[in-house]
């Protein structure tokens, strides 16, 4: 006998619980089953991300990302404020350290003029030390309206509310979906059926697909980010939200400081392949991921267009000494005594077969599901505006 409801959600992560809520308030009367394979919610990329309200500023005009990140962070900052999850509206800097960035700050000025990103201005050398007396740059840009929020504790206040409109829908936490036919899940926790199924499940989204029977033009290749953060006396060294200049050729944004909602600072992360998926420690290793990641053409092409990038990216990640001296760029008094090592994270990076990074957000829907297959970052700050975009899909 299967446990039948009118929707199934797969994933319990920021955009699986963002949907489900979304098609709720859509549909108050019809249940909605939330099926995530972890003991508790929002255990990989919602809860191991820096936690940022993004501002839209980088993103190709008109792309689905530069869109959904303004509509998202408004309807974010609303919910948050209507719903008492806590939030800051710190604001950011993106800081020029030589000639050839501040050129590229020009292009990211224009794209933050074309996004709609609100109030953004420059500073100069001088106006960058009065807001970060620690921080030293050429030129940057000033982000009012970027800031910093509790991803989980969304996800927390979406599965409450969710249950709030419907008591008829379930949060069903180590369920790990094992087969899909015919509109039915075959799961760890028996039979599920529903007359639509949402995949939103992130690091395993192709494979999602893959069981699907769906045919995709990309695969997740993990990527490691790993944080330091500054120990307690050093806290009061950063202000604001600080990022260096992204290499429009790699689209992780470098190695920031970032102020957390709890008072910590962290600083990071690098980008590093992950061996495996859901890989949070330097050595973490998965035979399959691994297989499937260097077997695929996409993944060796990447490496060799950015191999020395990726080679000073994986020093880092075994020098804090490095990582210190790329932090330097900006901060120059930082010491290796300021910092500690912190958490980990791995983004679900997309990679088509020529090795290109799939940058934007992908959706493909078929007669009786849809699934999420490329959610990158903003996608925690969108992630209200992509789940109105899959309630559409419905």
């Amino acid at each position: 006998m299967s446990n039948r409801f009118d929707y199934i959600i797969v994933g319990a992560g920021i955009i699986g619980l963002s949907t489900a809520y979304k098609l709720q308030l859509k549909f108050p009367k019809k249940s909605i089953a939330i099926l995530e394979k972890e003991t508790e919610i929002g255990k990989h990329q919602t809860g191991r991300n820096s936690g940022v309200i993004h501002s839209g500023i980088y993103y190709t005009p008109n792309s689905y990302k530069a869109k959904n990140c303004k509509n998202g962070r408004d309807q974010l900052v609303k919910f948050a404020k209507n719903n008492k999850v806590k939030f800051s509206t710190c604001g950011k800097i993106i800081v020029a350290t030589t000639k050839k960035e501040v050129e590229l700050l020009e292009i990211i000025y224009q794209k933050g003029i074309e996004n709609g990103t609100p109030n953004i201005s420059y500073l100069t050398s001088e106006e960058i030390k009065e807001k970060e007396p620690f921080i030293e740059g050429l030129k940057a840009i000033y982000v009012p309206t970027a800031g910093i929020i509790d991803y989980v504790g969304v996800c927390k206040k979406f599965t409450k509310l969710i249950q709030k409109l419907n008591s008829s829908s379930k949060l069903i936490t180590s369920c790990k979906v094992k087969k899909i036919k015919d509109n039915k899940l075959f799961t760890s926790k028996g039979i599920f059926e529903g007359s639509k199924i949402i995949f939103c499940t992130g690091l395993h989204s192709d494979r999602m697909a893959k069981k699907d029977n769906q045919e995709t033009d990309m695969k997740i290749v993990g990527f490691r980010g790993d944080y330091y953060e500054l120990v307690e006396k050093s806290r009061y060294k950063i202000n604001n939200l600080v990022y260096p200049v992204p290499d429009p050729n790699f689209p992780f944004l470098g190695v920031h400081f970032t102020p957390m909602i709890d008072g910590r600072v962290e600083c990071g992360p690098n980008a590093v392949f992950s061996f495996k998926r859901e890989g949070y420690k330097t050595t973490s290793f998965n035979l399959r991921d691994t297989y499937e990641a260097l077997t695929y053409r996409g993944t060796w092409k990447l490496f060799l267009r950015h191999w020395k990038k990726g080679l000073d990216e994986y020093r880092r990640a075994f020098s804090k000494r490095l990582f210190v001296k790329e932090l330097s760029k900006m901060m120059p008094t930082i010491t290796m005594e300021d910092i500690i090592v912190a958490r980990a994270g791995v983004r679900a990076q997309a990679l088509d077969y020529n090795g290109n990074l799939v940058d934007d957000f992908k959706i493909i829907k078929n007669q009786n599901t849809i699934h999420v297959l490329n959610a990158p970052s903003p996608a925690a700050t969108s992630c209200l505006a992509i789940a109105d975009e899959i309630v559409s899909k419905i």
